[in-house]
């Protein structure tokens, strides 16, 4: 049985009021996360209703096919990650680790995928910069429709890596027993911020993959 008592910060009384106290901290910083995603989602939503013939347009030039194989492997990981914390909960060292390695490797196939979109569209000349190429009236307009998507899907991609450095510590700490049925809570919060960012994910598919697909 791992020692509790190490696992106690000194200002609380408690592991309960450590739990809801860092319970709290977390859903506050998602909070923050919300609002920082909501203004992208917001700004990409303003400029989708201006332009929506180039937005479509430029809709048309990401792979729909691999978008929808990463919103399965995403929804997988949530599943592994959600029975991450079950194994947590009743005390399985060998299972929660298991179904964290489970969760790396599924994020670890979504940035593959998303390395591979990125590379092709360096190959379209579909990056927006000096050496933005789009065929049509359309390219300005284009070119913002592609820097929302790189600055959108970058940012969820950097919050893939510091999710899947988490599950790397969290098994670290897993196989030196520090975490039991009484005392898993570390787990339930990262479980907490995996899950939010698959949510992105969800939100961030049919917004920039099926624009106006009819």
């Amino acid at each position: 049985m791992p020692d509790h008592s190490t696992a106690l910060a000194h200002q609380f009384d408690d592991l309960e009021q450590q739990h809801e106290s860092v319970s709290l901290g977390m859903w506050i910083f998602l909070a923050t996360e919300i609002m920082f995603f909501g203004g992208m989602f917001l700004g990409y939503s303003v400029y989708r209703g201006i332009y929506p013939a180039a937005y479509g347009e430029a809709s048309r030039h990401l792979d729909v096919v691999l978008g929808a194989v990463n919103t399965g492997v995403l929804l997988s990981s949530s599943l592994t990650m959600a029975l991450a914390v079950q194994a947590a909960q009743l005390g399985g060292r060998r299972t929660l680790v298991l179904f964290l390695i489970a969760t790396i490797a599924l994020g670890s196939v979504f940035l593959g995928i998303k390395g591979l979109e990125y590379y092709h569209k360096y190959e379209e000349q579909l990056i927006p910069g000096s050496n933005f190429h789009f065929d049509g009236p359309n390219a300005g307009h284009a070119q913002l429709f592609f820097s929302f998507y790189f600055v959108m899907t970058g940012m969820h991609a950097l919050h893939m890596i510091v999710g899947i450095g988490v599950m790397v510590v969290l098994i670290l700490l897993t196989l030196k027993g520090r975490f039991s049925a009484g005392y898993h809570f570390p787990v339930e919060i990262s479980g907490l911020y995996w899950h939010f960012v698959d949510i992105v994910w969800v939100f961030l598919f049919p917004l920039l993959y099926l624009v106006d697909r009819s």
